[in-house]
Formats: C-alpha cells, structure tokens, sequence
C-alpha cells in the first residue's frame, strides 16, 4: 500500500567499499544521484544498515558518521526491526554482491542472499506484517533457493523486485521492442564471466523478448558453449551470424582487430585472436524462440541486443548503455535508473516491473552452469516454465 510519510528503509550489504554493490545503491540513497537534469533526492530515509563483511576499505563507518539518522547494526533482524522486538522500516534493500565468498564444483559464488532474505521474513512472520523487498541482481545461486524467494514473497504477499541495471539503463538507439511484436531469434553479445556477467546478458534479452506475442512462456532448455566449442558452434551456424554481427556493430567498444587501424570489422580468425575464453549460453523459451548471450572478453565491453523481428527487413537492434566507472571516479551512472525504480516501489507499494523476469534469469544463470559443469551438455529446464506479462508501459530509462 502507498504510504503517506516518508518510508524508512534498511539495507543489508555483503560488503560495502568503493566500487561494490553496496556503495552505489546506498550512497545513491543516502546523498542523491543526478536524474533528469538535476540533483534528486529520495523521498525515504535510509535509517539502518548492516554489513556482512568488514575489511580495510570500508565506507560503512564513514557514511554512518556523516549520516547520524543512519544507524549500523550487528543483525539482519536488529537493522529491521531499529533494535526492537517488531519490523520498524517500510521497505528493505538486499545487496548480496562482492565479497570474500566461496565457490562450489560449479565455480558458482556463494552469495548469502537467500540467507538474508531467510532471515527479513523471519522478521516479519515474527512481527505479523511485511513491507517491500528489493534484491540486487538474481535471486542466488541455487536454484531451489530462488524459486523458495518468489513464492514467499507470494505467500505473504509483499511487493517483490530484483534484478540489474540492464533492464532499466538507458540504450543507444533509445527505442522499445513493440509489444506484441513477433520475435523469430533474440541474440546479445556482451563480456564478462559466467555466473556474473551471463546473467545480465540474460537481463539483456530477456526485457526485450518479454514484450513479443503472447508474453512469456518460460525456457525449456539451455546448452552452454566454451573454448573449441564455442568457434565449433559459430563456424557450424548454430546462432545467427547475421544477429551476431548486427549486434557487435552496436558496440561503442570494439576493439579494433588490427594495429593501425579502427574501422575493420573483425573476422571470425581475428575474433579467436582476440578472445581467449568465449562463452555462448544457447536456449529455447515454450514458444520456440531461440536465443544466444555470448560473453566476449577481449572484444568489446558493453552489452547489444539484435533481434530477428517479424515485418523488418534488417534485424532490430540497440545497446543497453552501461559506463563503466574508469579508476578516476566513483560514478556508474547506470545504477540511477535502478535506485530510481527501487524508490518508485517503495513509494508505491507497486513494483515497476514483474520480478517473474528475475526468477527466469536466475534460472538461466544457474542451469547455464549446470551444463558448464556437465561438459557443456543440453540441459532440460522443466522448472523454468515461468510465465508472465511484460508492464506495457517502458521501464527504461530515455535520454
């Protein structure tokens, strides 16, 4: 429900220093960000914070002292409850990014977000009410965890949103997929690492291929491709060049494929030149739409989208514009349009967009890996037969 007073929130943080997670949402929180022209201030007040890990390079103590009505606490159950016996916030922010954590057999980060989030409802089963929770990025690692999220958030019937900035940042050129739109092949070419970077490749894709006739009727199958794989599968056609290479040319970061020069489009010889360690994610949704992230280190860094779309000659196609920060400042400008999306659901009581999107990504993320680790085999997704409606209004952010 809408509340009438300025809603007070908790954060709950795996580690907060320069450049995590932590210190771009909840600086962002704190001191405002530059939106729209101008400087913008929240319109809540973050009034607790715990952090889970605590080093040499910790901001936490230093906002909290230039920050007074912000308090540390030692618990997940005392930062929402403001030490008491009851939930005292209207609203919490989940941050489970970076950190010292371990990895499983998968490579997988264990990231304790179902942890926190086991330990927010435990608060407010204790105290009979529940406010609005968002997560950063996918639900966790492990797929039961997540699925375990959403249908708690169902049960007790909180607003629920997680997810990346690549859904709602801004894009060059700044245009929408058309609802309804008939979608033959869906296609994004990014960098980066699996279990990290390959989810927001699915974020990529998937607020796009949302809005295309019918909605979304989940994925039934995922094959991962890597090394000898990889060049296998594109020399063999298994994804489209044409979609490939529409997409690279919406890189603003291409690295140019010969000394000398900066306008010649890199041949699949130069690209195994250039890119030590190629990973490709390959998956069909219900419907039949097939779909390709690929992750391209030493080729580019940014994240294109193309698509095959009904009644267009050429293939549809933008970037999700994500600067990032350069070692001289701390800004990344596309967490704004996140905070901002955050804010709007804790004003609401509404979320902006459905978190069904987030379930199915993490189960791309987790599954994905699964046939990494299975020597890059098909993997049948049953569990991810997760459908939904896309918001009709756009959610991005325009220039």
């Amino acid at each position: 429900m809408p509340t009438a007073k300025r809603p007070k929130l908790a954060a709950l943080a795996t580690i907060y220093h320069k450049y995590a997670h932590a210190q771009h949402i909840v600086d962002r929180l704190l001191d405002g960000y530059g939106w729209n022209g101008t400087h913008h201030k929240p319109e809540m007040d973050l009034v607790s914070l715990y952090v889970d890990q605590v080093d040499q390079r910790d901001l936490s103590k230093e906002r909290a002292a230039r920050h007074p009505g912000m308090k540390i606490y030692p618990t997940i159950a005392e930062t929402l409850t403001l030490g008491t016996d009851k939930l005292a916030v209207d609203g919490v922010v989940l941050i489970g990014e970076h950190g010292r954590y371990p990895r499983n057999e998968k490579r997988q980060t264990k990231y304790p977000r179902w942890e926190f989030f086991a330990q927010i409802v435990d608060v407010y089963r204790k105290s009979g009410r529940a406010v609005p929770v968002f997560n950063d990025k996918h639900l966790s690692w492990n797929w039961e965890w997540s699925r375990k999220m959403y249908d708690i958030s169902k049960e007790l019937k909180f607003p629920f949103m997680a997810g990346s900035s690549l859904p709602v940042t801004w894009r060059t050129p700044s245009v929408e997929m058309p609802l309804g739109a008939k979608i033959r092949e869906a296609f994004c070419v990014c960098y980066g690492g699996p279990d990290s970077y390959d989810f927001h490749g699915y974020e990529t894709v998937q607020c796009m291929v949302e809005r295309r006739k019918g909605g979304e009727t989940g994925v039934k199958w995922i094959q991962a491709y890597r090394g000898d794989q990889f060049w296998k599968a594109l020399r063999d056609g298994v994804w489209s060049r044409e979609l490939m290479e529409a997409a690279l040319c919406r890189s603003h970061t291409l690295v140019p494929s010969r000394p000398g020069f900066n306008d010649i489009f890199p041949t699949v010889a130069d690209m195994q030149r250039m890119v030590k360690d190629p990973y490709a994610f390959r998956y069909e949704h219900n419907d039949g739409l097939k779909c390709t992230v690929l992750l391209m280190n030493g080729l580019l860094r940014d994240f294109n989208f193309a698509a095959f779309v009904d009644g267009q000659r050429k293939p549809w196609s933008t970037q999700m514009y994500l600067p990032m920060p350069d070692g001289r400042t701390t800004l990344a400008t596309f967490f704004s349009p996140l905070v901002n999306n955050m804010e709007k659901m804790f004003l609401s009581g509404k979320p902006t967009y459905p978190v069904e999107r987030t379930l199915l990504t993490t189960g791309m993320t987790s599954f994905g890996m699964d046939s990494l680790f299975k020597n890059q085999e098909r993997i049948e997704t049953p569990q991810l037969a997760i459908s939904y409606q896309p918001t009709k209004e756009s959610t991005f952010q325009r220039f």
